[in-house]
């Protein structure tokens, strides 16, 4: 479970090579400033953050009456729009229904994957079902648990590594690449219709309730936040252009973005590469990085990177930089490390969901802009964390993985952090 570790827009529409989603395009100016539509949800905003998010819709909404190009708001997805994980939810859904098909070689799944680590998948998933049919993981608790321990912990059940080598920690997570990579063989269609499944089940369950797959307990329940659905239908009111940009593979996302009205072309997520009508292992890079084994995912600077790229049409080594005001979102929102960098990077407001994660609450609490956020999860929020956050220290992850101080944009560093806003 991935938990366990996780206003000015471009000014003339721009078309996005293969990118599937298309960048904001130019509104017409009104005549005159108009009155902006309002937030409905009052319950769940911790003290004036709903009132600050109305100042920014009224500010930055074409409501206002500014003339140019729309605004762009961005939302991470899980735990950021809705309490729990749909890339958890949709694999457990497929281990208890047997949709996970057997690779021809679980090495080859994943470019960092270790020896122990192919061993213990071969073993205890056999090598009797022909390659590219179901796994019978509904009924192979062993099975089932030995993808769930490496996906859980980046471990065998044995306590070995699963992963190692190098890796760009700022733009990738092996074990972020090889939840996708299990889904090599559907076709992205399929792959959303399980999603939805899911989907279907977890809504249904009541707020609190986990399931059981393979031995392993599991959370198995998803909710929509109201306040964030509220969120979003306000700002697509005031003229506001409305992306998810996730690091669950987007076929899933797209099983449940059109809940807060969200269409498929406004949703970036992780994009297997598809090859025949068919999800491979293989991912879609970003910026000045090719087509690749997943190197760069929608993950920390790599939401820039995607942003960037999807949004503004921006190509090569460029879409790793933060760019000028008018291709920046307006505002961003997300409860991660994965997220940290392009919820810094909106112009108008930056909304932190606190889920205890240092990088993110590091930088919302020093708030150097006056225009950070903090919000308690809506639903089973985290209670306080009674350490400091070391930001001073150990808060910012290197592109090798080491933990540094975190600086601010002047380069002076953010002293550590208590945790004041919390369930």
């Amino acid at each position: 479970m991935r938990n366990k570790r996780r206003w000015l827009a471009a000014g003339a529409a721009l078309a996005v090579a293969g990118g599937g989603v298309a960048v904001a395009q130019t509104a017409t100016a009104s005549p005159a400033p108009q009155h902006c539509p309002t937030l409905h949800v009052s319950q769940g905003w911790y003290g004036e953050n709903r009132a600050k998010l109305q100042k920014m819709i009224d500010e930055r909404g074409v409501c206002a009456g500014s003339d140019g190009a729309r605004p762009v708001a961005t939302f991470d997805w899980d735990n950021t729009v809705i309490k729990n994980d749909v890339s958890d939810a949709t694999l457990a859904w497929m281990l208890r229904h047997d949709k996970v098909l057997r690779p021809a070689s679980w090495k080859a799944t994943n470019k960092w994957m270790t020896d122990d680590a192919h061993r213990a998948l071969t073993q205890a998933c056999g090598t009797s079902v022909p390659v590219g049919r179901p796994l019978p993981t509904s009924t192979d608790t062993g099975c089932t648990d030995e993808i769930l321990d490496i996906y859980e912990d980046a471990k065998t059940s044995g306590g070995k590594d699963a992963f190692e080598g190098e890796w760009n920690h700022r733009r990738t997570v092996p074990g972020y690449v090889w939840i996708t990579q299990l889904f090599a063989g559907h076709k992205p269609a399929t792959l959303t219709a399980y999603a939805k499944q899911a989907r279907e089940e977890n809504l249904k369950a009541p707020i609190g309730t986990e399931q059981t797959v393979g031995t392993h307990k599991m959370a198995g329940y998803i909710r929509y936040y109201v306040q964030q659905r509220d969120l979003i239908r306000t700002l697509k009111e005031a003229g506001f252009n409305v992306y998810i940009v996730s690091a669950s593979a987007e076929p899933i996302v797209r099983a449940w973005a059109p809940g807060v009205g969200i269409n498929n072309d406004h949703v970036v997520g992780i994009r297997n590469i598809v090859t025949d009508g068919k999800l491979t292992t293989g991912v879609e890079g970003c910026g000045d990085v090719k087509d690749t084994n997943g190197e760069v995912l929608t993950y920390m600077d790599g939401k820039r990177c995607w942003i960037n790229k999807a949004i503004y049409g921006i190509k090569g080594a460029d879409a790793w930089k933060q760019q000028d005001k008018a291709h920046r979102p307006a505002f961003a929102a997300g409860d991660a490390e994965t997220d940290v960098t392009f919820v810094g990077d909106a112009t108008g407001a930056h909304l932190a969901i606190n889920r205890n994660k240092t990088e993110l609450m590091c930088r919302a609490y020093d708030n150097s802009d006056d225009r950070w956020l903090i919000n308690p999860m809506f639903i089973e929020p985290k209670k306080q964390k009674t350490d400091p956050y070391p930001c001073s220290t150990e808060g910012y992850v290197l592109p090798d993985g080491k933990l540094a101080p975190i600086h601010r944009p002047d380069g002076s560093v953010i002293p550590d952090q208590q945790d004041r806003i919390h369930g």
